[in-house]
């Protein structure tokens, strides 16, 4: 069976059948388990995951009769009843034998960054690709409703983020400036404000001698950060725009680390 957080929440099983469960408590309930496969999760910690401040009273017995839910729709499914078990000290999902989206994402992210420490780029460009290509949207889209929920959501998109940021970093030092031009563009308008996008993206379109696309794309996010937040752009931003007009020879130098070539 096949668990999806990484975007909507999505059950699959192997046969390629969706069982997704329709409730979006159910649903939420689930990320829960997703999110903490193996770990014992107490009653008190997912009742306040899906109503936050304001259980009803009813939260006990609502919460047990949604394990009973979930555990059944997966038993119809196939699945073994010790999936999710009940012990004294609350409710426990075992993925054994079973696939999280998660978890290859954070066993390919490990070893993308092995990869880098010893300097195998090729690799670990892959590796994050791969890594990346899980995504299918914001984690937990569909049940971002609480804040418990909705924080665990948003430490797994910075993480995305991060690792966005460096294999477009990679694949910059690789040389692949030309084939990144139209997801740097598709990245910059999906996150208008976000600098270093804009800056792979100018320095993409400056090695592919596109310099007045080049140029646009910075006075795109000036404009940007000046109409919505009344700021400039960042030293290393105006940095690389001083560099890129005055035609600095390490904007051609793959090898040079891009955050010390422009960073002072």
């Amino acid at each position: 069976m096949r668990f999806r957080i990484l975007g909507p929440i999505e059950v699959e099983t192997d046969a390629g059948e969706t069982v997704t469960p329709q409730a979006l408590k159910i649903r939420s309930l689930l990320a829960m388990f997703c999110m903490h496969a193996g770990h014992v999760l107490s009653p008190a910690r997912l009742i306040g995951a899906l109503w936050a401040e304001t259980p009803p009273r009813t939260a006990t017995t609502a919460l047990q009769v949604y394990v009973s839910k979930l555990r059944g729709n997966f038993i119809r499914a196939g699945a073994s009843p010790s999936l999710i078990t009940t012990t004294s000290s609350g409710y426990t999902m075992r993925l054994d034998g079973h696939c999280l989206d998660l978890a290859l994402f954070e066993s390919r992210a490990a070893r993308a960054q092995q990869a880098i420490r010893m300097e195998r780029s090729l690799e670990a460009a892959r590796l994050l690709s791969e890594s990346l290509m899980l995504w299918r949207g914001s984690a937990l889209a569909d049940v971002r409703t609480t804040p418990a929920l909705d924080g665990y959501a948003q430490q797994l998109d910075e993480r995305r983020n991060a690792l966005h940021e460096q294999w477009l970093t990679l694949e910059l030092r690789l040389g692949r400036h030309t084939q990144l031009i139209g997801e740097l563009y598709g990245l910059a308008q999906e996150h208008p404000m976000w600098e270093n996008v804009h800056a792979c993206l100018m320095i993409a379109l400056y090695r592919s001698g596109r310099i007045p696309e080049c140029l646009a794309a910075y006075e795109r996010i000036r404009r940007t950060l000046h109409d919505e937040l009344g700021m400039e752009p960042c030293n290393r931003l105006r940095n690389l725009h001083r560099a890129i007009l005055a035609r600095e020879p390490w904007l051609d130098d793959h090898s040079r680390p891009l955050s010390s070539a422009y960073a002072s």
